[in-house]
């Protein structure tokens, strides 16, 4: 798009948002709403798509689970009501993860019609504080400001005592994979599997391979670590409101996160890690209880697959070393942020952006240290709370990272 200003020709540059899952999605949104040029690269919503177990239900509540946008109407209810689907508005109704995916989809048809399902292969800096990207199709260009919002896109956790039975690394043909990596748990059929992990990731995946016939046990590390959350109509009344529960932290940190950045960064980490840690959505309790085995202990020691098949030698509580066997092992055991991973940032880039523990560190409006690049979603869970991990994240996000862009670049 080119314009003429005193006898100069000069190119609006648009900002590239990389990824369409929700916050990509709800950022591209607020940009178009201002008129901002904007290309937004990828595949709408195939993280949900792809690397959710079938079946899965969400553990946010429909009041969580909408994208945020300037414009009315284009609330999960909303999609709910279009789409001539159930429609899903109280904390007792559960959200299939197929109603979600395609709640995602029509958000971004609606609102995102130009959405490119292109890989964005490189970016780095170009002349005069702009970006040059190049895309796996071929095309370069210049973009004035660059927005990551790629989700849980190669972040899966594998922890390192699980390496020895990985082999080249985590996969769903090896005798370890990670709980992203399934999406038809029925592959498990007549099998021994262990999952590891305690959180709802951990829990879900068990539950749903138990029902489609493998022999689950889930292996917690820690005592009690297998938790099941109250139902709605026992949460406390006497307590704030918030999309995650009654209490006052979580009202706190989903409401006000602004103030979280200025926290020591020991913890700004903690509470990422802690606030709404590992506990299962309390509809999954009696799909869990007495069909999985839990077998709690101390810690995993190592893991290895001699014959093809996982043995993890894990320390009891009461420091005895056992040998658990199973035909296949699922690390359920989370995301971890790493800049290092995001390769598609390039060398310069990723050296000069000032991080916290592999996470950018980000000011006000999600920008980085290097301006002109944002970072949103998990990414800026670090800098702005645990409620950058939840959909309804981009309720605080999105509105906060396009007027800080709007502002610095218009």
């Amino acid at each position: 798009m080119a314009h003429r200003v005193l006898g100069r020709d000069f190119v609006i540059r648009p900002v590239a948002v990389i990824g369409a899952g929700p916050f990509g999605l709800s950022t591209a949104a607020h940009l178009r709403a201002r008129g901002i040029p904007v290309r937004v690269f990828g595949d709408p919503m195939v993280s949900w798509r792809e690397h959710m177990p079938e079946g899965m239900l969400l553990k946010s509540t429909p009041v969580a689970s909408s994208l945020d946008c300037p414009q009315p109407g284009h609330t999960l209810a909303d999609y709910c009501d279009a789409a001539g689907v159930r429609r899903l508005v109280t904390d007792e109704d559960i959200i299939p993860v197929e109603t979600f995916v395609a709640y995602g989809e029509w958000f971004q048809q609606r609102l995102v019609p130009g959405l490119e399902r292109v890989r964005v292969v490189s970016v780095d800096r170009g002349e005069h504080g702009a970006f040059e990207l190049k895309l796996d199709s071929g095309e370069s260009f210049t973009a004035r400001a660059v927005v990551v919002a790629t989700g849980l896109s190669g972040l899966a956790h594998l922890p390192p005592e699980l390496a020895g039975a990985a082999g080249a690394g985590p996969a769903p043909t090896s005798p370890v994979s990670h709980s992203s990596q399934h999406h038809d748990l029925g592959r498990f059929a007549g099998q021994e599997l262990i999952v590891i992990g305690a959180g709802q990731s951990a829990l879900e995946t068990a539950a749903l391979a138990a029902e489609a016939g493998a022999r689950v046990r889930v292996v917690s590390r820690g005592r009690g670590r297998v938790a099941f959350g109250a139902p709605p109509w026992r949460q406390p009344r006497l307590r704030p409101d918030s999309p995650f529960g009654r209490a006052w932290s979580l009202w706190a940190l989903s409401h006000y996160a602004q103030p979280y950045r200025f926290l020591p960064a020991r913890t700004r980490h903690l509470l990422v890690r802690k606030v709404l840690g590992p506990l299962g959505a309390w509809w999954l309790r009696d799909r869990f209880e007495g069909k999985v085995q839990v077998h709690e202990v101390d810690r995993v020691l190592g893991a290895e697959a001699p014959d093809g098949s996982p043995v993890l030698t894990v320390r009891a509580h009461d420091g005895r070393t056992e040998r658990l066997a199973a035909d296949h092992v699922v690390a359920a055991t989370g995301y971890r942020v790493d800049i290092a991973a995001m390769d598609f940032l390039g060398h310069g880039l990723r050296t000069s952006l000032a991080v916290s523990r592999g996470a950018p560190r980000l000011g006000a409006g999600h920008v980085s240290s290097v301006p002109g690049l944002y970072f949103t979603g998990l990414p800026a869970a670090s800098s702005y709370g645990p409620v950058m991990r939840f959909v309804c994240g981009t309720e605080f996000a999105s509105p906060r990272l396009v007027k800080h862009l709007a502002a610095a670049h218009g």
